[in-house]
Order: structure tokens, then C-alpha cells, then sequence
């Protein structure tokens, strides 16, 4: 019961907190929108019919994915900077278990995204949103932001040790979109690049999705998505772990 209150109580007072940031603001509610605008124009201009809902989902995807990567990036360098970083390690509970909540709020947050470009490309594009297994769908899409949410946790704890992290979570948002497959199918990509979509939850999150709008098997891409999860969760708790140890033994946790 005390984990369940960490875990409520930490996600409400983040998602406030995001509630304030101009910049996260601004990454999860116009930019999927710009980039929803930019796939419809792309998909629309190739005369294939049934893209449209293809490409919508693939830019609310990419907007779930940019706010928890910058989200979960940032959580440890906001911290750093206003000084709380040093009670969140002192704190009784272990530090995978404190930020959880705060990586879930921003996965969490990420739906705006998806709703906001799904309503955008039907408002403005014509996009039909009629989803051919729609139960399949509403229990794809939490499914999808908590894999994600714990992949940020995993990104997070990589900030307890480099205080200069950030410039992974720049890195990293093209490439994932590329290799989960987002805007284009994986199969233009060359064969070596399977494997790294295979570990990534962006990847079979956005099947999931697919899969239960437009049709096809679910129940695999779920799967795939629960099994990451739990993979995730247990990297970042050893991670966690590891990097409070080194950043404590280098005395660089406070440094700015």
C-alpha cells in the first residue's frame, strides 16, 4: 500500500509540474500536431487508400515517444537544478520506485498526442476513425505508454551518474522513430536493423495499435509489450541502484 501512494502521489504532483513547463508544453501539444501535418501531407500524396489512420497513429506515436523521452530525460536534471535531487536519494524508498511515477506521468501526458493528432486528422484531413477492433485498442494504448514510461525510467537513471545525459535524450528521438517503424513500415530497412526494433517498446506498441485500428493479430505485439515492461522495470531498479552507488562514491550527485 505505501508503493501504490508513492506511485499516486508522485504522478499527480508531476503531472502539475508539467502543467508549468512552457517547453514540455510546447512538445506535447503543438509539435505532434506539426508532425501529424507533415505525415498526412506525405501519406496523402501517395494515393493509397486506408493511410491516412496509418499515418495518424504513427505521429501521435512519435509525439508519446518525444514527450517521455524528454520528459523522463529532464527529470533528473530539473531535480538537480532546484536542489530536490538529494532528498529523492535520501529517501527511504529505492529511488526506481520514487521516479516511476514521474516516468508514467510523462508517458501519461503523451496521450495527449495521440488524441490530439487523431482528432486533428479527422477534423482537418478527413482521416475515418473506425477501428476495427476497438476494445483491442483501448487496452493497447495504456499498455503501450507504461512500456514506454518504463523505458524512460530506464533513460532517467542514466542522469543520477552523467550530468550531461541530456544529449542522449537528443539523440535518440530520430533514431527510434526510424527504427520502431513510426512513419514507414521497417521493412525498407536493412535486415541487420530488426533486432533493434525488436527490443524497442515504441515498436510493438505502435503494432498493437495498428493492428487492432486497421486489423491484425494483437495479442503478440501485447505480449511483447508486457515482457519489455517487466525487462525494463528490472534494469532500471539495477541501474538505479548502480548509479546512486557511483555518483555518491564520486561525490558528483549535487554538481550542476
Amino acid at each position: 500500500m505505501n508503493a501504490l501512494r508513492i506511485v499516486r502521489i508522485g504522478f499527480v504532483i508531476n503531472l502539475r509540474m508539467l502543467g508549468t513547463s512552457g517547453f514540455f508544453l510546447l512538445t506535447s501539444t503543438i509539435q505532434p500536431v506539426i508532425f501529424a501535418t507533415v505525415a498526412f501531407y506525405m501519406f496523402k500524396s501517395g494515393g493509397r487508400s486506408g493511410t491516412l489512420l496509418y499515418a495518424a497513429l504513427g505521429a501521435g506515436m512519435m509525439g508519446v515517444w518525444s514527450t517521455t523521452l524528454f520528459g523522463s530525460g529532464g527529470m533528473i536534471q530539473w531535480q538537480r537544478w532546484q536542489g530536490t535531487l538529494e532528498l529523492g536519494v535520501g529517501a527511504p524508498p529505492p529511488m526506481a520506485l520514487v521516479y516511476l511515477p514521474f516516468t508514467l506521468a510523462n508517458a501519461f501526458t503523451g496521450m495527449y498526442a495521440l488524441a490530439a493528432t487523431l482528432v486533428w486528422g479527422r477534423i482537418v484531413f478527413g482521416v475515418p476513425l473506425h477501428f476495427v477492433h476497438p476494445w483491442l485498442f483501448l487496452l493497447a494504448l495504456p499498455a503501450s505508454v507504461v512500456a514506454l514510461g518504463l523505458m524512460g525510467l530506464v533513460l532517467a537513471s542514466t542522469f543520477v551518474l552523467y550530468r550531461y545525459a541530456n544529449a542522449l535524450s537528443n539523440l535518440l528521438e530520430y533514431p527510434v522513430w526510424i527504427a520502431s517503424g513510426l512513419v514507414f513500415s521497417t521493412q525498407v530497412l536493412p535486415a541487420w536493423t530488426r533486432p533493434i526494433s525488436w527490443v524497442l517498446p515504441p515498436y510493438w506498441g505502435i503494432l498493437a495499435l495498428r493492428h487492432a485500428a486497421l486489423g491484425g493479430e494483437v495479442w503478440g505485439p501485447l505480449a511483447m509489450l508486457t515482457l519489455l515492461s517487466i525487462a525494463s522495470l528490472a534494469i532500471s531498479t539495477l541501474t538505479f541502484g548502480l548509479f546512486e552507488h557511483l555518483a555518491r562514491a564520486r561525490a558528483t550527485l549535487s554538481l550542476t
